[in-house]
């Protein structure tokens, strides 16, 4: 009787990832380091790292929208003035595309005239500016920085001495910023002021708590949905370690995991209603051009 139970619920458990795999769908089969995504008037804009393009998927096929060569984007963000953002890691600035996909002056220094270092992703807030990470030189340097974009263009250091940060996301209320240090597994918590600066720096969840004796966890992006629920993707240094989206609640509890058929998902964007995430993934995870996939995933 125990072992038909046992082999009754490992059949269950394959037959119920069968279908879920079944459901998994491949919006781009040949994309190069897919990073930071937005789903914005009916489509899905990405920026591939590997090309130096903001691509767009329309539903049925993947354009180029942009292209700079020495960019190394990041991510893509729309504005509140119709045009778009681009975190330029590679040549430390924050690129600006018109609505119809040109080149614009570009960002490249705070208000104090100093320049940014691996402009990384962003988080918009409900007036209209924009929060971005630049994740510095990496490794044991705790030289980062966070930035906020005012509606008049000018750019104010938030915050600093930073450790590799990486994804950022608004709370639902406009009242924390949750922001990703990348080398230090976790996820630290700012409040909000009225004037856009953050204060009362904290950690909200260390990643490596949520899965004792497993590999290390290297969250990347970070998402919330409108539950409050956070979505963390990860980026894993080893194929043998395959990562894996993390779901938790407010309070850091661990929900759910997501997973997709490519070890790196570094990051994702909800497309209408939430009903379904789009999913930045990566196959080739140690040198150029990063091969990878581009899927869409039913949430919940």
């Amino acid at each position: 009787m125990i072992k038909r139970h046992l082999l009754g619920a490992m059949l269950a458990l394959v037959l119920t990832s069968a279908a879920q795999a079944a459901d998994i769908k491949v919006v781009n089969d040949d994309a190069w380091f897919a990073e930071g995504p937005i789903w914005y008037q009916d489509k899905l804009f990405y920026v591939e790292y590997g090309r130096g393009t903001v691509t767009v998927w329309d539903g049925k096929k993947n354009d180029i929208f942009w292209k700079m060569d020495g960019c190394g984007p990041s991510a893509v963000l729309p504005t509140t003035t119709g045009e778009f953002l681009v975190t330029c890691y590679d040549n430390n600035t924050i690129g600006r595309i018109s609505a119809d996909g040109k080149t614009l002056p570009a960002y490249d220094k705070d208000t104090d005239g100093k320049p940014f270092s691996g402009p990384n992703d962003f988080a918009p807030d409900k007036d209209g500016g924009v929060y971005f990470t630049g994740s510095g030189k990496g490794g044991p340097l705790i030289d980062a920085s966070a930035y906020y974009i005012g509606k008049d263009g000018s750019v104010e250091k938030v915050a600093g001495d930073l450790h590799n940060p990486n994804g950022l996301v608004m709370s639902n209320d406009g009242k924390i910023l949750y922001l990703v240090e990348t080398e230090d597994n976790r996820i630290i918590e700012f409040d909000v002021q009225p004037d856009h600066s953050l204060s009362n720096r904290r950690v909200f969840l260390r990643l490596d708590d949520l899965f004792p004796n497993q590999p290390h966890i290297w969250p990347d992006g970070i998402k919330m949905d409108k539950e409050g629920e956070m979505y963390i993707g990860q980026s894993p240094r080893s194929l043998d370690a395959p990562g894996k989206i993390i779901v938790v609640d407010k309070d850091g509890k661990l929900l759910r995991t997501l997973s997709v058929p490519s070890p790196s998902m570094p990051n994702f964007a909800f497309g209408p209603d939430e009903k379904m995430l789009y999913v930045m993934a990566l196959d080739q995870i140690d040198a150029a051009p990063w091969h990878g996939k581009v899927y869409e995933v039913p949430n919940k």
